[in-house]
């Protein structure tokens, strides 16, 4: 969860495709190591998308669940729908770890819809890195912990594959569902 609870601009970052993030000012630089400045959250606490955006920790069950809610206003307006998006962690049987994340909007304005179904295919993509940016975090954490490399040199993985069974291995799924 030490990755999740350090989610945010100014903070940790999102750990998903940082330049692209930067194009539009959101000023996010993912961390590669776990800071302990950054582990405590509490509910209330506002988690930063972009220096003038913010979601509020609705929920956190330390070391299981983390959940924010807002939503982005347009200029001077209010947001036009109310946001949640969820990380939850559940332990497997195998000894993994799932990561679920989920999205849910609802809409205040008919329209809003538009609005977030034109930026649906960009966020798919940038929550699909940031779980892979997870996912490889985690990996490197669990195999310095236990002294082992990881993955064998010059070899890459973007998908959640079986895990060894001598170390636990997270893996990732990506989980989005909106609600009108």
């Amino acid at each position: 969860m030490a990755w999740i609870a350090q989610l945010g601009q100014g903070r940790g970052g999102f750990y998903s495709y940082d330049w692209l993030e930067n194009l539009v000012g959101c000023a996010i630089h993912s961390s590669d190591r776990i800071l302990r400045e950054w582990q405590d959250i509490e509910v209330g606490d506002e988690i930063r998308l972009a220096p003038q955006v913010g979601l509020v920790v609705a929920l956190v069950e330390h070391e299981r669940s983390l959940v924010l809610r807002g939503g982005i206003p347009m200029g001077r307006r209010a947001a036009q729908y109310d946001f949640t998006w969820a990380f939850t962690l559940h332990e497997e049987p195998d000894e993994t770890t799932r990561l679920l994340v989920r999205e849910r909007y609802v809409y205040t304005r008919a329209w809003a819809r538009l609005i977030v179904e034109a930026t649906e295919v960009l966020s798919f993509v940038m929550s699909q890195k940031m779980l892979r940016g997870i996912r490889d975090r985690a990996e490197r954490t669990v195999a310095t912990m236990s002294g082992t490399s990881g993955a064998e040199p010059g070899s890459r993985s973007d998908e959640a594959t079986e895990a060894p069974r001598q170390r636990p291995r997270p893996t990732l799924l990506n989980q989005r569902a909106r609600s009108i």
